[in-house]
């Protein structure tokens, strides 16, 4: 399964609808609008077309119209259960999960736009598999190959994160997997401030979401809230390239920035008892 990881601030379902907002603003930008009123239209138009004479041909034409809601059913974007409280995953159709969040960031990073308020990181998943040692380590022998396999290589670092599984050890999982990215080319080098590559190990319950990430750190390991913020953090670095006057602006405009925050968290917390769980269909997070 492919598609996109992203944690939250405890309101789930406000998340899934921020991502869908999200994710369909630049899904169009990179791959244009989803095209489904034609068909359904094209559909209905034959059905008054048709005409019902005989049971063969309605059947025949029933079991299209079952296959072709299948299909209208699989949408460029659908939130399925994660298995975590906290986390939404939303499966992709027929896109690149890697190249959309990658440049969702770039836009927010070169912006400095906030677009969310309760999606925290938003990782892109290219591949699962099940969340055993032998099982990870078959499947990335072949999953790394795009990224380390010679004469490609790279420089790269590896973070980990179970939820909901506790039979899987940290040090065993990076070890293995650093060993494999070696295997496929000794040119690939670990580099833990500033690597090349990113390899995402992300664990719920008994399945494992794999992806190879770019500029992990430049986006702030993906995280969407702060991302934002590079210029006030740069500038609190170094604060000597500001004159007072600037300096005075950053101080005011952080300020101001953290009353609102305070605001919102107050708010969000008052209405937590009243929010109610996203409501999903009956797929979830599977290998």
């Amino acid at each position: 399964m492919r598609g996109i990881l992203i944690t939250c601030n405890m309101n789930e379902r406000k998340c899934v609808g921020e991502a869908y907002s999200l994710l369909g603003e630049y899904g169009d930008l990179l791959y244009g609008p989803e095209q489904f009123s034609d068909h359904e239209e094209r559909l209905s138009g034959s059905d008054r077309e048709e005409d019902e004479d005989d049971v063969e041909a309605a059947l025949k034409k029933e079991v299209g119209q079952i296959r072709a809601s299948t299909e209208q059913k699989l949408r460029r974007f659908q939130s399925v259960e994660s298995g975590a409280n906290n986390v939404v995953f939303i499966r992709t159709q027929g896109i690149e999960p890697e190249n959309l969040v990658h440049h969702i960031l770039k836009d927010m990073h070169t912006t400095k736009k906030k677009k969310t308020r309760v999606i925290l990181r938003m990782l892109p998943i290219s591949g699962t598999c099940k969340a055993f040692m032998e099982d990870m380590k078959k499947y990335t022998e072949t999953f790394f190959e795009p990224w380390f396999k010679a004469p490609n290589k790279g420089t790269f670092q590896i973070v980990y994160k179970a939820r909901n599984n506790s039979h899987m050890s940290r040090e065993e999982v990076i070890k293995e997997l650093a060993g494999i990215v070696g295997s496929l080319n000794p040119e690939n080098k670990v580099d833990l401030n500033n690597p090349q590559y990113t390899v995402v190990v992300e664990i719920i319950k008994t399945v494992c979401c794999l992806s190879v990430v770019r500029d992990y750190v430049l986006f702030r390991k993906y995280n969407l809230q702060e991302v934002v913020k590079s210029n006030k953090e740069d500038a609190q670095q170094n604060p000597s390239n500001l004159t007072e006057e600037q300096n005075s602006e950053v101080v005011k405009a952080e300020t101001e920035e953290e009353e609102k925050s305070s605001k919102e968290i107050k708010e969000e917390n008052k209405n937590q008892s009243e929010i109610e769980s996203e409501p999903k269909g009956n797929d979830a997070l599977t290998v």
